[in-house]
């Protein structure tokens, strides 16, 4: 049996870490790259108003829900509003993925800055597994601004938190990566635009036909539900969205469906779990195209 000398193992070692450095470094560029696009402040600054208005509007509601007497009442309205808080940071979410990533392939390739990064030692599937984790960083760190600012004002102003944040958080997260995962996969093989328009018109359907789901549950019409189904199969992030959504509604809410927040066909458990899936395939396809993609 040979043995390896510890000269041996160390530069063995050194080897193997190599790539990993390679991607911490192309997500750390990829990271400032972003912080520095007009995207990330007018996002920023939509998210700061949205969050004053937010406050502003719960502090004025605040008297009204304290009319009511009731401590029930009050729970349901403070979740109602904090739900709809976290739905327009959600579409936010999605805005600043779609907008901040979709041109971070197709963009170089077209100005040929690709070129110079994309040689030896370093390889192209290091490129796109750093520059999801880069955007990923950032993305994510927005969501947690976003989503705690929400959860905070409606925490000091009314004294309110829903059920299960941390699940719901995590789902909100998981979407990014999945939106994130897709844009890098668009991108590698289509132009901005194209890229763009993909995502978007994929996430348009994506949202009218979980409300046509909703609906067909309501009126029992089978068709109309597996119509969502399917839809959730192609991107599954609005179904990420529900998810996230009922693990924060009352009791009430989902037990009678009382609020446009409320789900009345809920995503099961396997559905993250499909759309955990799908995140690595999209991530694997963006790495299979552009490994392959003639620059």
């Amino acid at each position: 049996m040979s043995v390896i000398s510890p000269p041996q193992a160390r530069t063995s070692d050194a080897r193997s870490a190599r790539p990993f450095r390679r991607i911490l470094t192309i997500a750390w560029l990829t990271f400032h790259e972003a912080r520095r696009r007009k995207v990330l402040y007018a996002a920023l600054g939509l998210g700061l108003l949205f969050l004053l208005a937010y406050g502003v509007g719960l502090y004025n509601l605040r008297d009204i829900d304290e009319m009511s007497g009731n401590p029930f009442l009050r729970a349901e309205f403070s979740n109602f509003l904090t739900l709809a808080g976290l739905y327009v940071v959600n579409f936010l979410m999605v805005m600043m993925t779609v907008l901040s990533s979709v041109d971070s392939l197709s963009g170089e390739i077209r100005s040929g800055t690709i070129q110079t990064l994309a040689t030896k030692p370093l390889r192209r599937w290091e490129i796109v597994i750093g520059k999801w984790l880069g955007f990923a960083a950032m993305l994510l760190l927005y969501l947690l601004i976003m989503a705690g600012g929400i959860l905070l004002e409606t925490r000091f102003l009314v004294g309110y938190t829903p059920a299960n944040v941390l699940a719901a958080l995590a789902l909100l997260g998981l979407n990014v990566l999945l939106l994130l995962a897709v844009a890098l996969a668009a991108s590698s093989r289509f132009s901005t635009l194209a890229s763009g328009t993909l995502l978007f018109g994929l996430y348009g359907v994506t949202f009218v036909a979980s409300w046509i789901e909703q609906i067909g549950t309501l009126l029992e019409n089978q068709s109309a539900v597996n119509i969502g189904i399917v839809a959730s199969l192609l991107l599954p992030s609005e179904a990420l969205w529900r998810r996230a959504a009922h693990e924060m509604s009352s009791p009430l809410s989902s037990a009678f469906d009382i609020s446009p927040f409320s789900a009345l066909s809920v995503p099961s458990p396997a559905m993250v779990l499909y759309a955990l899936l799908f995140t690595t395939l999209m991530l694997a396809l963006a790495i299979r195209l552009f490994t392959t993609r003639d620059l």
